[in-house]
């Protein structure tokens, strides 16, 4: 794990949600906010995986049943070990299991702070080790780990790790009053918007972007970024494009990333295009080259693509939950009640008639990942002090 620098503070960042080697993009926003984190402090990462048997990836292929640990992503120290689970089976006992194996990471590190992100069973996990350490530990909430918690057993762990944690962060508002609901305390509570890399996703030439995407100047392009499952609303966005592409013959919807219900997608529709999961910068140029960006989920604590679109000047239609009314305005983009085909339908169409300003839209927001990294060591910094 190497050597702690003495002139920094030494914060142990414990989470799941961390780049693999088949899934270079995931945990993106926790990686960046680290990224940017290690201009503050000494970061240390420490990733632990559940690891199934392998008999379980029958019923569920996406699990995993070993793990590469000598995999780190570029510019970050970070350490992976995995811990055995049974699906559904052991998901009582997966945050006590998943401390112990913390636990002799943290007792050689032995950092000012640690701080976590995703509640259960790795946030459980990640307080109860550092307490057993003497060690103040902040839990942070990313979204569905508060919103989408699976069953009442796990919501008694979720509201225990929020009550002894000595500090909780969330990306939203609306998110931290649902921690607090849940246990967490008010004057040891707090909300960090996630940030954007203003030099990736910043407005580009639109014409040059959709000649490089084999997009002609007359059709209308809507585009999704994220996974394609039902609880981002996929198949209401589907059903939505096939009511509009009646209308609108030169219509296009482009889903960028992957998922289960790509067969689906595939199938409604020959205009529907699945370039498969993409770069930062190639992200972007899909959002210079799109004339709406939409997310129509059910649940989002503080969904990232939203600001990206709009720091890249492209209008937005997205459902009114979780933080993204924090995000979304009348002035870069509509909002609609979620899982509403016809309500979506006239917000596309509604969307893809207006005349927008990309360049006040880009203007609406510049926070960077050095913005949440300073506001995150700040919280970290009174921990500590505490």
């Amino acid at each position: 794990m190497g050597t702690a620098n003495p002139q920094m503070p030494l914060i142990a960042v414990v989470t799941p949600l961390f780049p693999l080697p088949h899934q270079p993009y995931r945990g993106r926003f926790i990686y960046e906010t680290v990224l940017a984190l290690q201009r503050y402090a000494d970061v240390r990462v420490l990733c632990p995986i559940p690891v199934y048997p392998a008999w379980s990836t029958v019923f569920r292929p996406h699990l995993l049943t070993r793990l590469d640990t000598s995999y780190s992503p570029p510019g970050v120290n970070a350490t992976y070990f995995s811990y055995p689970a049974l699906p559904l089976i052991s998901r009582p006992w997966n945050g006590a299991v998943c401390s112990r194996r913390l636990h002799p990471y943290l007792e050689k590190l032995r950092p000012a702070v640690v701080l976590s992100y995703w509640l259960y069973p790795e946030g459980y996990a990640a307080v109860r080790a550092s307490h057993a350490l003497g060690i103040p530990a902040i839990a942070g909430a990313r979204g569905s780990d508060l919103r989408r918690i699976p069953d009442p057993l796990t919501r008694r762990l979720v509201a225990k790790t929020l009550r002894e944690a000595d500090y909780v962060l969330t990306v939203s508002r609306e998110l931290r009053s649902l921690a607090l609901r849940l246990g967490a305390h008010e004057d040891r509570s707090a909300s960090i918007l996630n940030g954007c890399d203003s030099n990736v996703f910043h407005p580009t030439d639109r014409a040059a972007a959709r000649e490089k995407l084999g997009i002609l100047p007359s059709e209308k392009v809507i585009l999704y970024v994220g996974r394609f499952v039902k609880a981002k609303g996929v198949p209401e966005l589907t059903a939505a494009f096939s009511a509009l592409r009646n209308e609108l013959p030169e219509l296009r919807l482009v889903c960028v990333g992957s998922g289960p219900l790509k067969p689906d997608m595939v199938s409604a529709s020959d205009r529907i295009l699945t370039p498969g999961e993409q770069s930062p910068p190639e992200v972007a140029r899909w959002m210079a080259a799109a004339d709406l960006f939409c997310l129509p989920s059910h649940s989002e604590g503080c969904p990232n693509v939203v600001i990206e679109a709009i720091s890249c000047g492209c209008p937005v239609v997205a459902t009114d939950v979780g933080g993204t009314p924090e995000l979304v305005t009348p002035e870069c983009g509509i909002l609609v009640r979620a899982e509403n085909v016809a309500r979506l339908t006239e917000a596309l169409r509604a969307g893809l008639t207006r005349s927008w300003d990309r360049e006040a839209i880009h203007s609406m927001f510049s926070r960077t990942w050095d913005n949440v990294a300073q506001e995150t060591y700040a919280t970290c910094q009174r921990v500590m002090n505490r």
